[in-house]
């Protein structure tokens, strides 16, 4: 097991802190848990697996920082793959919203490249992982209908 034991707690009170601000500056201004899992995914680096945040680093050092960031990324991934699928699509829905991009080119694009696989924790249950990308494949699919049957409405 790592520094993120069975209750959810970090060892060491530096990296309790830096998990605390990080809630409190960050992710509590983050609409959404999906919004949130994106988010904290991209503090990793896709070649080592170290979470990163420059400015979390520079006030509670490296090491808490990524014991604070792994920890929420793995606590919103399993908040997320126990929610319903109608939380799910209402999470897409949000998600698609704040991007900034057209819903028709994020929703093409989530469907054909599956952004969505690098927001999974390393070391995940693999049958978590596998729920989490089934489901908003699941939810793409709802969105895509009921815009569909929007527009074909008069």
């Amino acid at each position: 097991m790592n520094a993120v034991g069975n209750v959810g707690k970090i060892a060491g009170t530096s990296a309790e802190s830096a998990y605390e601000d990080l809630w409190r500056r960050t992710l509590s201004r983050i609409p959404g848990d999906l919004n949130r899992l994106i988010y904290l995914a991209s503090t990793r680096d896709y070649n080592s697996g170290r979470y990163h945040h420059a400015g979390l680093e520079a006030h509670f050092g490296f090491e808490a920082v990524h014991q604070a960031l792994e920890r929420a990324h793995r606590e919103v991934f399993s908040k997320i793959t126990h929610s319903s699928l109608k939380d799910v699509v209402s999470g897409l829905e949000q998600y698609i919203s704040n991007c900034g991009e057209s819903p028709e080119d994020v929703m093409r694009s989530w469907r054909r490249l599956q952004p969505y696989r690098v927001a999974i924790p390393i070391n995940s249950d693999p049958i978590a992982a596998h729920l989490l990308m089934s489901n908003l494949k699941l939810g793409l699919e709802v969105l895509e209908r009921r815009r569909a049957r929007a527009q074909d409405r008069p």
